[in-house]
């Protein structure tokens, strides 16, 4: 379809007054999903986007063929033991989708996971004895989207819960199938959050589910074999701010509840070992406090660890009876250390792992048990400047191993077993990338950018091996900044597209995010969310002071609150900029947070502030909401990216922002907007799907750096 104009969006003024202030919105009727004019406007606009990237349709076949060429297709996970099996996923070339699938342990006394053959075809078992639990290619066939929210067996390994959503808006459906059979049961739940918890005896299951606004606020109980109807409220989260949520310890004796808001944390709980106790709470919630509760068994006894921020912002350890408790009981095992963040723990019957990270990089650290309770601790170290360690995939409570993953940008993810005993690290895998990848093409940097106030910012970077420090390399800095959440350096085959074309590849750790620590995170939200922003800035205008690029080379992206970053730097240094990627954006964040009937918007003030109910917050929100304060000005390039179905930042952010930009802005007016009709937040599903989407994206962007 050729669309030789984009298109222009109707203005319908609407105007609200807050806190005197009035605001008017000529873009808001794109909020009605439901009307026909809306979904030709996104439709218009989609082939608009297509018209105007109709001449990188050969490079987007080429990086497709790339990517396509560098994995291997035929693939599938190391076995992980859980109980009597190990368990694994596989991939097919030419399926969207995998399978889950398990062989019996043939050794109780060996944890090293059996070896599959890696070129087994979809009809042939990868293992003798292998048994199929899911085919999502089956699971998915009739459906433009598919997603598995979540996959347990139950403890006796005879029945397997599974959760599947077919619309993208993170709504799934349970079922629960026979492993020996293979036939579903009736037992059939919908609309719920996530995935199933089983009950330690295996005859019933837990799930969340959400009210009105999208807030997950009950767990229920579903007894096999009856009525939904009958399924009990174990929890219901009345508190607006709190979100709550059902898990169970990894040596299976206590079910757990957590309920959290931003800045506080409570939990429940039920031992299995005395269940006429129901659940209790464990520490009653406190107003600032945020604590994360892992049972443990040590010197013998029943324990709980505490992982608190009670003490200090960057949290401490502290054990205690598994029993409810107050604070004043809980004794410290690792003190707070500012600047040391502590994330995570996880408890074994030998040892404990603790997440950490200090200056910007993540840390894994063990502590040996023994019969006198915690022994000495170690670090699991690696010699790179720039990397992430953590570990996954350790689900027995017994096992004297931690599996432990590794990688840097140019070292692909890479899978270790770890013998606490004697510090022996084995690689199990590292993520084969095909055609002769050499990591050694590469180089990696931390660099430091200094932000207007002092901060230093730390910068991970990626560039080919050979690449001169003169200005004349483009590269892609990419940027997050919310929820403290840490965008660690990671590896990509999509973006080897970018580096073998000369590119390098850089990720903004800025304020708001977890990289430094809890400050770090403090820093970046609420009334000082304008360092995320600042920051960002600022590292862009190192890497062009340092001469690693310039700005007619310098793309920047973000996703969901990454798109708001990039929204208010287009607003705050456009000239900066070749070319801006925003995908989900979350860019009319003043409209959403002014709507506390829509998603998750009441469980944000704690990140953003209360712009209803607070004039300051208001005033605060409206002085960066990137659609607000769209100017007069020349914006660079400008890709949004969102989908239909998205339930967490609306596709009509995105929508109205382009509207706003095409209207508003002078210069080249070069806005695109690219809707995916049958999506949610993560955008398509399906492999194929998703290499096909990057490529777009990843044209687009080559394009912008004068590389296409």
């Amino acid at each position: 379809m050729d669309a030789p104009t984009p298109p222009v969006a109707a203005r319908r003024p609407t105007e609200r007054t807050v806190h005197g202030h009035t605001l008017v919105d000529d873009y808001e009727w794109l909020r009605d999903k439901d009307d026909p004019e809306v979904t030709a406007h996104l439709e218009a606009e989609n082939a608009w986007t297509e018209h105007r990237t109709a001449h990188l349709a050969d490079l987007r076949a080429t990086i497709f063929a790339e990517i396509k060429a560098r994995t291997r297709e035929t693939d599938l996970s190391v076995p992980t033991r859980i109980r009597g099996h190990w368990y694994y996923s596989r991939s097919f070339e030419g399926k969207e989708y995998g399978a889950s699938c398990r062989v019996p342990v043939a050794d109780p006394e060996s944890w090293i996971p059996p070896q599959p053959a890696e070129d087994a075809s979809a009809d042939l078992p990868a293992l003798p004895d292998e048994e199929v639990l899911l085919d999502l290619n089956q699971l998915a066939e009739g459906h433009e989207f598919f997603s598995l929210g979540g996959s347990s067996v139950s403890p006796d390994e005879r029945l397997l819960a599974y959760s599947t959503d077919v619309v993208g808006d993170e709504r799934y459906t349970i079922r629960v199938r026979d492993l020996g059979t293979g036939e579903l049961l009736p037992d059939e739940i919908g609309g719920v959050l996530g995935g199933a918890t089983w009950s330690r005896d295996g005859t019933a299951f837990y799930y969340a589910t959400v009210d009105d606004s999208w807030r997950p606020d009950k767990v229920w109980r579903h007894r096999l074999g009856t009525s939904t109807d009958q399924d009990e409220v174990v929890h219901h989260e009345t508190d607006g701010r709190f979100w709550t949520g059902i898990g169970r310890s990894r040596d299976d004796r206590f079910l757990m509840i957590a309920s959290a808001s931003k800045t506080t944390t409570e939990y429940r709980v039920l031992d299995a070992d005395r269940p006429e106790r129901g659940f209790e709470v464990f520490c009653p919630r406190a107003d600032g406090v945020e604590y994360h509760l892992e049972p443990a068994v040590v010197a013998g006894a029943a324990t709980f660890l505490v992982l608190h921020n009670g003490n200090g912002p960057d949290f401490e350890l502290a054990t205690t009876p598994a029993e409810p408790t107050s604070r004043s009981d809980w004794r410290v095992l690792i003190p707070h250390t500012p600047g040391v963040r502590l994330e995570d723990v996880d408890a074994f019957a030998g040892h404990l792992v603790v997440h950490q990270r200090s200056e910007g990089l993540t840390q894994l650290r063990i502590f040996e048990l023994d019969d006198d309770g915690v022994g000495p601790d170690h670090l699991v170290e690696f010699e790179d400047e720039v990397y992430t360690i953590g570990s996954g995939g350790n689900p027995e409570f017994s096992q004297p191993v931690v599996r432990l993953g590794y990688t840097t940008m140019a070292t692909p993810g890479s899978l270790y077993s770890y013998e606490v005993g004697s510090r022996e690290l084995t690689l199990l895998k590292r993520t084969p990338v095909l055609g002769g990848y050499d990591p050694a093409a590469y180089t990696e940097r931390r660099l430091w950018a200094t932000a207007p106030d002092g901060t230093r910012v730390p910068i991970s970077l990626v560039l080919p091996a050979d690449a001169p420090q003169d200005g004349s390399v483009p590269v892609l800095l990419y940027g997050y900044g919310s929820y403290e959440a840490s965008i660690d350096p990671y590896f990509s085959i999509p973006r080897l597209s970018m580096l073998d074309r000369g590119a390098g590849f850089a990720i903004a750790h800025v304020r708001g995010g977890g990289e430094m620590g809890r400050q770090w995170y403090d820093d970046g939200k609420l009334a000082a969310k304008t360092n995320t922003f600042t920051d960002f800035v600022a590292c862009a205008r190192h890497l062009v002071d340092e001469g690693w690029t310039s700005p007619d080379r310098l793309v920047a992206e973000g996703g969901s609150a990454g798109g708001l970053l990039i929204g208010a730097v287009a607003n705050l240094a456009p000239e900066l900029f070749a070319g801006l990627v925003a995908q989900v954006p979350f860019v009319d964040v003043l409209t959403t947070m002014l709507d506390s009937s829509l998603p998750l918007t009441v469980m944000e003030y704690d990140e953003w502030g209360n712009p209803e109910g607070d004039p300051e917050a208001f005033a605060r929100i409206l002085g960066y909401a990137p659609y607000h304060n769209v100017a007069a000005v020349d914006y660079p390039p400008i890709l949004a990216e969102t989908s239909l179905n998205d339930t967490r930042v609306l596709y009509v952010e995105a929508a109205k922002w382009v509207a706003r930009l095409r209207a508003t802005a002078t210069g080249r007016r070069d806005f695109l907007l690219k809707t995916e009709m049958a999506a949610g937040h993560g955008g398509v599903s399906g492999r194929y799907q998703a290499w096909t989407d990057r490529a777009f994206s990843l044209a687009w962007i080559l394009d912008r750096m004068g590389l296409a």
